[in-house]
C-alpha cells in the first residue's frame, strides 16, 4: 500500500509542481516516509502537508522537503549539515544525494528516535545539541539546510560553509518566513529569497 502511495506522492506533489531532477525524484521514491511518521499518523504519511511528530515539532510537507533539498544542488560528493533532525526524514533524503550527512537535533527524545530510524543509513551522522551553532568539528560543509525558522541567519552556520557552499534557511517572524539561499564567496555572502514558508521556530543560542 505504501509503495503505491509513495509513487503517487512523487508524481502529484513533487513532479507536478515542477521538480523533475532524476536523482531528487529517485530519493523520494526510495525513502519510506511512513517509517519516519508516528504510528498513529502513518495513514497520512504521504499526504500533501506537514504532520506532528511530538514535542511541538513536525515532519515537513513532502514538496517543501523536495524544494529545499533541490536548492542545495547536490551532485553526490558533498558534505551536508542539517539543523533540526526532527523525524529524520530530511536526513534520509539527503543521504541518497550527498556523500556525508551530519544532522543535529535539540530535543533529545527526537534525536534518539531519529537515530534509531536512521540506523541503516551509514552516511548519516546524528547528534543531540544546539543546531543553531552548527557542528564546528565537522565543518566546513558544502551545504547546510535548516528545517526550523530563525529570526536572523545564524553567523556560525555561515562561517561553517565552504567557499561556494550553500545555506538554505527559513528566516522571518513566528508564523511566516522567507526561504533564503545564502552562497559563500570567500569572506562575502550573497543571498536570495525563494518563497514564503511557515516553520516551527529554531531554538538555541542563535535562534528564538
Amino acid at each position: 500500500m505504501f509503495e503505491e502511495e509513495r509513487q503517487k506522492m512523487v508524481k502529484m506533489q513533487i513532479m507536478r509542481r515542477g521538480l523533475c531532477e532524476p536523482r531528487l525524484l529517485a530519493a523520494f521514491e526510495t525513502v519510506p516516509r511512513h517509517l519516519f511518521v508516528p504510528e498513529g499518523e502513518r495513514h497520512l504519511a504521504y499526504s500533501d502537508g506537514p504532520l506532528p511528530i511530538g514535542f511541538g515539532q513536525t515532519i515537513s510537507q513532502p514538496f517543501i522537503v523536495a524544494f529545499m533539498t533541490n536548492l542545495l544542488k547536490l551532485s553526490g560528493e558533498e558534505r551536508v549539515l542539517e539543523v533540526g533532525t526532527g523525524s529524520g526524514y530530511q536526513a534520509a533524503i539527503l543521504s541518497q544525494l550527498a556523500k556525508e550527512v551530519y544532522t543535529i537535533e535539540l530535543v533529545p527524545e527526537l534525536a534518539a528516535r531519529a537515530e534509531k530510524v536512521l540506523a541503516g543509513y551509514e552516511n548519516v551522522h546524528c547528534r543531540a545539541g544546539d543546531g543553531s551553532l552548527g557542528w564546528p568539528e565537522a565543518a566546513p560543509f558544502d551545504g547546510i539546510i535548516v528545517t526550523a525558522a530563525a529570526p536572523d541567519t545564524p553567523q556560525p552556520l555561515l562561517e561553517q560553509l565552504k567557499d561556494g557552499g550553500l545555506l538554505v534557511i527559513p528566516v522571518g517572524v513566528r508564523g511566516y518566513q522567507d526561504l533564503e539561499v545564502w552562497t559563500r564567496n570567500g569572506n562575502e555572502f550573497d543571498y536570495r529569497r525563494e518563497l514564503g514558508v511557515a516553520f516551527v521556530p529554531l531554538r538555541g543560542k542563535e535562534g528564538w
